[in-house]
């Protein structure tokens, strides 16, 4: 087994100190209204972001990134700095609400501090302020992982969150979200596949529902989640 491959399974890993078992992205909001009853609802559900939704246009940046982010490494004077933090705050604004936008940038703070801690900070250049993307892009290129290898990981990552988080409302058992998990793993190499090279900008964001799920979140009179 390469060393890059234990290095992506140290990304995945559920133990990464990034809070994301702490947001739901709307998936609260859709169990409360009913909308999620059961683990045939979650698939639907989760088959639809990696076909249409915001998530689709992160993985296809994350080349890009890591691109501009090689060549900012290489030239820290260089406008390949600009590059990235404007991809990054394009990003962002795909983000309908200020409760999955505050967990972007949240959980990119914390996973850049992370690896600055285990020695491979961003380059000298102007103050790290990357959301979650741009931040995991980093992590890609600083772990040495191929762009096909970060993508996958990336919609790997999501799903396991989301069915962390299922478990916990719709309700769901372990072992169905595990059946679960291993269903899509066809899907979620199949779309890596296809957004690893493809242009982000030429992608459109389907995913309405999620987006007024999220939008919903806030208004919740209990919650769980942070978002």
């Amino acid at each position: 087994m390469s060393l890059n491959r234990l290095r992506l399974f140290q990304l995945v890993s559920p133990a990464l100190p990034v809070g994301a078992f702490s947001y739901s992205e709307g998936l609260e909001v859709l169990v409360q209204a009913g909308d999620l009853r059961d683990a045939a609802d979650v698939r639907r559900w989760l088959e639809a972001e990696l076909d249409r939704g915001a998530l689709t246009i992160e993985a296809a940046s994350l080349g890009r990134l890591m691109d501009a982010l090689a060549r900012w490494r290489e030239t820290p004077d260089g406008p390949a700095w600009q590059e990235v933090l404007n991809l990054d705050g394009w990003l962002l604004a795909q983000r309908e609400t200020a409760e999955v936008r505050a967990q972007q940038r949240q959980m990119g703070r914390s996973l850049l501090q992370l690896l600055a801690e285990l020695g491979l900070p961003l380059p000298q250049g102007p103050a790290p302020r990357l959301a979650w993307p741009a931040a995991w892009a980093w992590a890609g290129l600083a772990l040495e992982i191929a762009p096909q290898d970060v993508v996958e990981a990336y919609l790997y990552g999501w799903i396991a969150t989301q069915l962390s988080a299922a478990v916990r409302l719709v309700p769901l058992g372990p072992t169905e979200s595990q059946r679960l998990q291993l269903g899509l793993a066809s899907t979620i190499a199949s779309r890596a596949a296809d957004l690893v090279d493809a242009d982000p900008e030429a992608l459109w964001n389907g995913g309405v529902g999620a987006g007024l799920a999220q939008l919903g979140h806030g208004e919740l009179y209990s919650r769980l989640f942070r978002s």
